[in-house]
């Protein structure tokens, strides 16, 4: 059986942040997910996929995109 304990690494040593219920002497497999600056940003981003969904016109804009695009961006006098 599978399952997920927080913990945290300090001076050698992972420590758990909950009870856990295991034999001592116990042996058992520890499977480590780091939450670095990566794994931070891409649960963020994953939460928030898809929650702008039918907020925006997405045809009218590119079609504003690519106007404002071919308008020339300051003024050229010859």
């Amino acid at each position: 059986m599978a399952r997920e304990i927080r913990a945290r690494f300090t001076r050698g040593l992972i420590e758990p942040l909950e009870k856990v219920d295991f034999t001592e002497g116990e042996e058992i497999t520890i499977t480590v997910k780091e939450k670095g600056r990566v794994g931070v940003a891409k649960e963020a981003l994953a939460r928030a996929a898809g929650a702008w969904k039918g907020t925006l016109d997405f045809e009218a804009y590119l079609k504003d995109l690519y106007a404002s695009r071919r308008q020339p961006s300051r003024n050229v006098s010859l």
